[in-house]
């Protein structure tokens, strides 16, 4: 083992992990635990292992082919089951972005104290994406070192909302390692399984298989191929680990501070605070529903304006960090399944396009205070589509003609 090794391989797998800690993976963590406290946290932990195995399987034929998994679709499929795969794994692409998108909009919004609406958020991150175009051409470990940066911002936002509300370690730890929701219905069941396909992004094996392309491995040396696959997986392990605890940082907060609370709890708390914002909860004995804006009001309301306005911060760097990199899923997707050969820009250019057209129709025509349902919809919807990655990953990292020698036993 080499650690300077694993730092010349590091970068792809934090890329990758980005995926885990979109605002769809926030607002899902941040409802779980409102909604089902601290009861879902077995459920997170699952979902993100099953994430690390199946990351590795599409890392791993990246590596041992040099194609990533929409190019070996494009060679091993016939037309019709290939547009079927790419329409399915394109509306994930749609649905992840705009959770991504309209996440960065509200955090915009909420940092601009409301004066910039939530369509005029989506235009400005629209216009920012293509910030990375500028950031590739300083070199693929400079924009990493971006992402880096993010994903920091991330884990101090987030961990200082921890340190905060000090959520009780007992129940954290009871949550992590014992299966049960005692007392759960239909609520609990919904936010389990969105946590799944928050958690679990049917692109992301996509993508982590086109990353992993940027490092030279000379594949006739077996040798070098299997010390690859090696350094990508502790990468990702690691990478993972520090999303799962962000992730867990989140859960934990609103399980603590916000389960079983009522409308006319936060009500009065937010009228004592002088908050602007005590109107979105009404004064009545409904249990109390929260998204990414929300959420962050009710912080704000519970533990000082400082605590919305970190928290705000923590989701602009998550929306902008997996905008960025759902943009690069996209390229990779079109380039595999329809080999178009187009300049960088305007395969952006399409691709967002894609992507940004319902976003932005959601924002012009939706209020910023009532896009709760449409997180838990997306959320099912990345649940539906899995099949049509899982299926592709699992097979062809099973067949010694792909494979080869690197070919699962199962």
């Amino acid at each position: 083992f080499s650690f300077r090794k694993l730092w010349a391989f590091t970068g792809p797998g934090f890329l990758m992990s980005i995926a885990y800690l979109d605002p769809g993976n926030i607002e899902s963590d941040l409802q779980s635990g409102a909604v089902a406290g601290f009861k879902l946290l077995w459920v997170l932990m699952l979902a993100t292992t099953i994430g690390l195995l199946l990351q590795r399987l599409a890392a791993r034929l990246g590596v041992v082919t040099g194609l990533h998994l929409a190019e070996v679709c494009n060679r091993q499929y016939q037309k019709v089951p290939r547009i079927i795969l790419w329409l399915m794994v394109e509306l994930a692409i749609i649905g992840s972005d705009m959770q991504e998108v309209i996440g960065s909009a509200i955090a915009i919004n909420l940092l601009s104290v409301g004066k910039i609406p939530l369509w005029g958020g989506v235009l400005i991150t629209i216009a920012d994406t293509f910030m990375f175009l500028f950031l590739d051409k300083y070199g693929l470990r400079k924009l990493e070192a971006f992402f880096g940066f993010l994903i920091t911002i991330m884990a101090l936002t987030f961990g200082y909302e921890y340190i905060t509300v000090k959520p009780n370690q007992e129940k954290l730890l009871k949550g992590l390692f014992i299966p049960y929701c005692q007392n759960c219905g239909t609520a609990q069941l919904e936010q389990a399984v969105g946590i799944v396909g928050a958690v679990i992004m049917p692109h992301n094996m996509y993508l982590h298989s086109a990353l992993v392309k940027s490092r030279q491995v000379n594949r006739a040396n077996k040798r070098e191929v299997q010390e690859a696959n090696k350094y990508f997986f502790i990468e990702s392990c690691i990478a993972l680990f520090v999303s799962f605890i962000i992730n867990i940082f989140v859960v934990t907060v609103f399980a603590e501070a916000f389960f079983e609370k009522t409308n006319a709890d936060v009500n009065d708390v937010c009228m004592n605070a002088s908050s602007p914002h005590s109107s979105l909860f009404p004064n009545n004995n409904q249990t109390l529903e929260v998204d990414i804006y929300k959420g962050g009001v009710v912080l704000g309301c519970y533990f000082g304006p400082a605590a919305l306005y970190i928290w705000a911060i923590g989701i602009l760097a998550a929306g902008q960090s997996s905008t960025m990199t759902g943009t690069y899923s996209g390229q990779f997707v079109m380039e595999g399944f329809l080999n178009l050969r187009w300049s960088r820009f305007a395969r952006v250019l399409l691709t967002r396009s894609i992507a940004i057209t319902p976003t932005l129709f959601v924002a012009i025509f939706q209020d910023v205070e009532h896009l709760t349902g449409m997180n838990d919809f997306l959320n099912v919807l990345m649940s539906l589509q899995l099949p049509f990655a899982l299926i592709p990953v699992l097979t062809f990292t099973s067949l010694p003609s792909v494979m080869n020698d690197f070919a699962n036993g199962l």
